[in-house]
């Protein structure tokens, strides 16, 4: 766990240096994509997801979470904070509710039911030409 951990962090910090202010991209790194946000205030988020994690999504929740955070954590703390000097309770949230796309981003959920629907009826095309 320790070593997930570290490489989690070790990657974001990274990726996070690399990028540049007001930009957002996603890298692949091992079997994971990270999806990165650095806003134009250098306050920056990744989010480390598998390759079938929708990518709009993922920068979907940084923003959220990234505006949410720069409303309830002084600026001055950024630089120095950690987990342990800064409390966010609203991420346990975020993380728990994005862990399913679907249900987190409205969007997708429509893409996924018009997905389902053309499944059926194509279906049901093909059952309706089988029987002529």
């Amino acid at each position: 766990r320790s070593s997930v951990q570290e490489f989690m962090t070790f990657t974001s910090q990274l990726i996070v240096e690399r990028s540049s202010k007001g930009t957002r991209a996603s890298v692949k790194e091992q079997d994971y994509l990270c999806h990165v946000y650095v806003r134009n205030d250098s306050l920056a988020g990744v989010v480390i997801a598998d390759n079938e994690y929708p990518s709009r999504v993922a920068f979907t929740l940084l923003e959220k979470v990234l505006d949410e955070f720069s409303k309830q954590v002084d600026r001055i703390d950024w630089p120095v904070g950690s987990p342990a000097t800064i409390h966010y309770p609203a991420l346990d949230g975020h993380l728990s509710r994005y862990q399913n796309p679907r249900e987190a981003d409205p969007m997708t959920k429509v893409q996924a039911e018009l997905d389902e629907t053309k499944i059926i009826l194509a279906r049901k095309q093909n059952s309706c030409c089988a029987i002529m």
